[in-house]
């Protein structure tokens, strides 16, 4: 660009350098009226040189100006220039152009990002954080917040102190839910707040979204998959009560001419209707129980024998366990073992554990469940569910007491965990320990 230019200065310099030297060499031979002639000859390249550069130096000037403020359709008038300056105004008009064709891309790419985030349906706020300026604020926000308009982050603290708050304390890289009062409706709205930094100045930007819609469709599927756990525990339950009921119905048939003969059959067919009824109360004590499961503050505790418990699910499941040729030991060393307990809850914590090792064992050629209770040094009781069934990678077993963590097609995923749940209520806990291909067994901690 400046290689005219450069070349000029070339010329000059060695120009300069050559009538120094005559003049040198005049001087030395004493021939001063020679010299005298050349002085006016060096004083005038001296003055050319200083005129040069001090053209060069205003042009620079005139351009670092129009830089500064940014002034690129200035325009350097190339064929006025003096020869020697022409190359230079040539090479700030070519400056100048590309500036200029840098500015307009850059106003276009502001103006798209600007129309891009106006589309969008989340509202964003950019802010000063150390002196609370508002820099920008799209109008999603604007509708969200219904606010035309926000210079400082003190006026949103008139409108809305909560926000305010809320605003101030989300650090960068934090997501919040909060409500936001729009139109007379709580609408729920995520805040996720980034900050970054250009040159010394630092800004918080906050992204609002509305999540109502999100929640809410989050909310319907949560009470559908409600309703098939209801289903699907209440089914666990009736099932094996149906069974027992047809194989009282069989007895009852079989053995009306042998009533007085056998009366041990009458008190069997007691035994078993009796289980039917309190089985039948428990499950609507279940429901009700379910439904406010989160609301529960005291539990109908009471002294419970786990050989009581035990003998009450034995009549329960004994129909199931002998169509399917599963094989059930019960090993209760103390039968004065008690324990305190919501004897409904327990029943169906236990049902529901019994269903799930039965399912565990249904391909197994020696099928087997362990139902078994004993109590720990430190008065710990434990009540232990096992099973020689496929076992759990550690995988599942880490996620088994997740709400719908489900490893069954059809399952719901929420037995386990609401047995959990039960358990924390009776402030106790439950454990698994598994093999795969060996077995699991379940232990609740009394």
């Amino acid at each position: 660009m400046f290689k005219q230019y450069q070349w000029r200065i070339i010329i000059r310099v060695i120009l300069m350098f050559l009538i120094l030297s005559l003049g040198a060499y005049l001087l030395v031979k004493a021939q001063y009226v020679y010299l005298l002639v050349l002085l006016p000859v060096i004083a005038y390249q001296v003055y050319d040189f200083f005129l040069f550069h001090k053209k060069a130096q205003d042009e620079v000037d005139q351009f670092v100006e129009s830089v500064h403020y940014r002034d690129f359709s200035r325009y350097f008038d190339v064929k006025q220039a003096p020869l020697e300056l022409q190359p230079l105004r040539k090479g700030f008009n070519e400056i100048n152009s590309t500036f200029k064709v840098i500015s307009k891309e850059r106003e276009t790419q502001y103006q798209y990002l600007q129309k891009i985030l106006e589309l969008v349906d989340t509202g964003i706020l950019s802010y000063e954080p150390e002196t609370g300026n508002i820099i920008w604020m799209n109008e999603s926000l604007k509708k969200m917040l219904n606010i035309p308009y926000l210079k400082n982050m003190e006026s949103l603290h008139k409108r809305d102190a909560m926000l305010y708050d809320e605003l101030l304390q989300i650090k960068p890289g934090e997501n919040k839910i909060v409500p936001l009062t729009r139109e007379k409706q709580v609408v729920k709205t995520l805040l996720s707040a980034t900050a970054f930094q250009t040159d010394l100045q630092k800004f918080k930007l906050i992204a609002f979204q509305n999540v109502n819609e999100a929640l809410d469709e989050t909310e319907a599927k949560a009470w559908q998959k409600l309703l098939s756990v209801m289903t699907h525990e209440i089914m666990n339950s009736i099932a094996p009560i149906s069974s027992l009921a047809d194989t009282l119905k069989n007895r009852l048939q079989t053995a009306r001419s042998h009533f007085e003969a056998q009366p041990s059959t009458v008190e069997d067919l007691e035994l078993g209707i009796e289980t039917i009824k309190r089985r039948s109360e428990g499950l609507l004590k279940f429901a009700e129980t379910y439904r406010n499961l989160n609301k529960i503050t005291t539990l109908n505790l009471q002294k419970i024998f786990v050989r009581d418990l035990f003998e009450t699910l034995h009549q329960l499941m004994q129909p199931t366990l002998e169509n399917k040729k599963i094989e059930l030991e019960i090993i209760l060393k103390d039968p004065q073992l008690v324990i305190e307990a919501d004897i409904n809850l327990m029943e169906q914590v236990l049902i529901n554990l019994l269903v799930n090792a039965i399912e565990a064992v249904k391909d197994k050629p020696d099928p087997r469940i362990v139902l078994s209770a004993y109590q720990q040094p430190g008065s710990k009781i434990i009540i232990k569910v096992a099973d020689n069934g496929m076992g759990m990678t550690p995988a599942v077993m880490e996620n088994i007491f997740i709400p719908f963590f489900s490893t069954k097609k059809t399952g719901s995923g929420i037995g386990l965990s609401l047995c959990k749940q039960i358990m924390m209520l009776h402030k106790g806990n439950i454990q698994v320990q598994s093999v795969e291909g060996e077995g699991s067994a379940f232990m609740l901690q009394f």
